[in-house]
């Protein structure tokens, strides 16, 4: 099971995602520079050094520079949060979330059977 991240710390790896799932430091700080990001270096590379301890990145040295590369898809990432969430909060009762979902007017019916459709599609 994959380790928490934090929220700094997905930041970063959405980042590299979008990179296509590696990207040299210099790259990441220019992505955080452009969303007006203004964490220090040495925070950077913080966040960098957990995430490799926590095996969502490895490193790579190319020259002197370090590239840095995703373990973990964005797919992987996001299944394990929505089960670990399913799970946390409904005890597993995916029907509770659906549930929820509806009477709250988060999604509509019309998301609803395009969902169905989608599951009958990928399950037919």
């Amino acid at each position: 099971m994959l380790q928490q991240i934090s929220s700094s710390e997905l930041v970063l790896m959405k980042i590299i995602w979008k990179n296509g799932g590696s990207a040299l430091y210099s790259f990441i700080m220019d992505e955080l520079e452009k969303e007006d990001n203004v964490w220090k270096k040495n925070t950077v590379l913080t966040l960098l050094s957990r995430l490799c301890t926590k095996k969502y990145l490895k490193t790579s040295k190319i020259g002197r520079r370090n590239e840095y590369i995703a373990l973990v898809t964005e797919q992987e990432y996001q299944t394990a949060q929505t089960c670990n969430f399913v799970d946390k909060i409904y005890e597993g009762n995916v029907k509770g979330l659906v549930s929820t979902l509806l009477q709250q007017d988060i999604i509509s019916a019309d998301e609803l059977k395009e969902i169905e459709k989608f599951w009958e599609e990928s399950n037919g």
